[in-house]
Order: C-alpha cells, then structure tokens, then sequence
C-alpha cells in the first residue's frame, strides 16, 4: 500500500480490523520488506495500486487486490464479493483508477495514521 497517503492506509487499517486469520501482513511499496519481497522488474510495471502477494507469489493489483482481500474478511464480506466479480474487470479497475487519481489531489486522502500492529511491516 501506499504508505504515504491516509486513505491507502485508513483502507489497511480497515482490512487489518475485519480480516479473522490475522494472516495478512502489510508493508508500504516504497519500505525495505516490499523492495525485498518484489523482484525489481516486476515492481517496476505496477500500476499506482494495492498490491496482495499469494503465498505462490502471484501479484494481485487494482480491483483484483481489493477482492481477494475482502474475501479474506468473513462472510458478510464474501456476500460483497460474490457481486463485485460480476462487474466487469476494466470497469472495477477504471473506478480503482479515479480513486487513485483523486488521491494526489487531497480530495480522498485523509491524515495519516500510526500503524495498527505488529502485522504493519517498514
């Protein structure tokens, strides 16, 4: 996530509070444990999003993170899902895209939080 702007951060505090497992850990793109876990030619072709690291390394971005992270978070959740991946990719990414573009602009950023636990990594 972007470790820089409040709404990637209010939206990982968010997971890190309603996901149950307790397995997700969160890193910011630009902080040593991303740079460490992202090969350098696969970090240079992500796009401005969140990026899920699968545990068989997969890159989930965009919309395709948002799901699979919200699918990890219970039932209600999986509820959200199962009618989210009816929307077509290129329309959930395009909306991603505006989130992420008005994000510089301060109109969807908020302040930044201190780190919830011991799952937020540097």
């Amino acid at each position: 996530y972007d470790g820089n702007c409040g709404l990637c951060r209010g939206a990982v505090r968010f997971v890190a509070r309603h996901e149950r497992s307790g397995g997700i850990r969160f890193a910011p793109l630009g902080g040593a444990t991303f740079q460490r876990s992202v090969p350098t030619r696969l970090r240079t072709g992500l796009p401005d999003s969140l990026v899920f690291i699968t545990p068989d390394g997969s890159l989930l971005v965009l919309s395709e993170a948002v799901i699979h992270l919200l699918g990890r978070m219970g039932p209600v959740w999986s509820l959200v899902v199962a009618l989210a991946i009816w929307v077509p990719k290129s329309l959930r990414d395009r909306a991603y895209r505006l989130m992420a573009r008005m994000r510089p602009a301060g109109r969807a950023c908020a302040t930044v939080i201190s780190p919830l636990d011991e799952r937020f990594e540097p």
